[in-house]
């Protein structure tokens, strides 16, 4: 089980040791499971229908010298093909018992430095673990981290080697459906068209020219009420697919001799994301399908281009 990390890059900094050292980790009577103990821990995505947990989660400490650990459970999150087509998400419980050598590892001090040191600025993210005695407590241990403030090498190896079996595996949610893998769209999407006007600068539509591109696929999202005229409404898949000629002829058609777009601060309900069928070139096109009707054209160098569409353009826009 490796500890993640995203984000990379580098830069200098300095260590002073000034950090205090964490007490002892609190110590919980019985282990019942991950969905009890830990039920968003790990989580890959956000999902809504994800429990909260019932209380407090126990402090996390150093092991207390009363403590004699005999096994390790860490509550993890994946995402994995659905057998139907798309994604999911599932919440694993997985235990390990032979652990010594990641007691040892978290036994280890932190390591400090003085002066500066070469950091990366990648986070890292270390996973829910616990600690079991043969009494069945357990605790939440405080990993060691090293002079740059993450987990030290020791506690990394110790993880990745450990011998782990699945206890219990358990779907969560759903994170693509098959609709949406068939159709080759992402199952959520933002609206930059909302997006852009409320918080961008967009330039004005281009001037009209003979529509050209390769083949675009259609992906359309409906925003639920709740995420309409937010900072940045996410929408959820309804359909899409490559776009018919015939249509995709239409559509930039209308793109290119659009207007500039009017002023309006209606929320759209429903949108449509147009980009390149081979994934590549070219620029990424939103439509909104209802409410002021306005388009964005996002070149791949930038500089975002709004105009004003209509219900004709919407029209093209149809289920494929």
């Amino acid at each position: 089980m490796a500890l993640i990390a995203v984000g990379l890059g580098g830069c200098a900094g300095t260590v002073d040791g000034s950090a205090d050292e964490p007490g002892p980790a609190q110590i919980v009577d019985a282990w019942t499971s991950c969905v009890q103990a830990a039920p968003r821990a790990g989580g890959v995505l956000s999902l809504p229908d994800t429990p909260k947990p019932a209380g407090d989660e126990p402090e996390i400490g150093r092991i207390d010298p009363s403590f004699t650990p005999v096994a390790a459970v860490l509550c993890v999150r994946e995402i994995r093909p659905r057998p139907g087509g798309g994604q999911e998400q599932v919440a694993s419980e997985r235990r390990a018992d032979e652990i010594k050598a990641l007691v040892d590892a978290l036994r280890l001090p932190d390591q400090r430095a003085d002066g500066d040191i070469a950091c990366t600025l990648d986070m890292v993210v270390p996973p829910w673990l616990a600690l079991l005695d043969e009494r069945g407590r357990w605790l939440r241990p405080y990993l060691p981290t090293n002079s740059c403030g993450k987990p030290r090498a020791e506690v990394s190896a110790a993880l990745a080697e450990l011998r782990l079996t699945t206890v219990d595996t358990r779907p969560v949610g759903q994170v693509e459906s098959a609709e949406a893998d068939a159709a080759g769209c992402a199952q959520r999407w933002a609206d930059m068209v909302w997006v852009e006007t409320t918080s961008g600068r967009p330039q004005p539509p281009p001037s009209a020219a003979a529509p050209t591109g390769g083949p675009l696929r259609l992906c359309v999202y409906q925003v639920p009420a709740s995420e309409q005229g937010g900072g940045k409404p996410a929408g959820d898949f309804v359909y899409g697919g490559p776009l018919p000629a015939d249509r995709q002829a239409g559509v930039l058609r209308a793109l290119a001799g659009a207007r500039p777009a009017g002023n309006c601060a209606t929320p759209a309900s429903r949108f449509a994301v147009l980009r390149p069928l081979n994934g590549a070139g070219g620029p990424d096109r939103y439509v909104e399908l209802d409410g002021c009707r306005r388009f964005l054209v996002v070149p791949p160098a930038g500089g975002a281009q709004l105009g004003q569409g209509d219900a004709a353009l919407a029209a093209l826009l149809g289920p494929v």
